[in-house]
């Protein structure tokens, strides 16, 4: 018996994304009421937000030639902000 094809998303693979993920995340917790005031409601659109941007960010590197150990450094600048630091 052959397995039935999934129609929800044509051309990917039965592994959602991290932003498949969080996007289904956010749609539950706005489907049972709570407010965009929810605490929970406001860290799920940050964690979509941050999944997308992680994804992004792994298509172009994939997609790059290696990089050099400079040009590592101003990419680790560039995600760590102004002051050097995660925060």
């Amino acid at each position: 018996m052959t397995p039935r094809p999934s129609y929800a998303s044509p051309g990917t693979d039965a592994m959602s994304t991290a932003p498949q993920r969080a996007r289904s995340k956010l749609a539950s917790l706005c489907r049972v009421g709570l407010s965009d005031h929810d605490a929970e409601v406001q860290q799920a659109r940050l964690d979509l937000r941050e999944s997308k941007v992680i994804e992004a960010i792994r298509r172009h590197v994939d997609a790059a030639p290696p990089f050099t150990a400079e040009q590592r450094l101003r990419l680790a600048a560039i995600l760590c902000g102004p002051g050097g630091s995660d925060g």
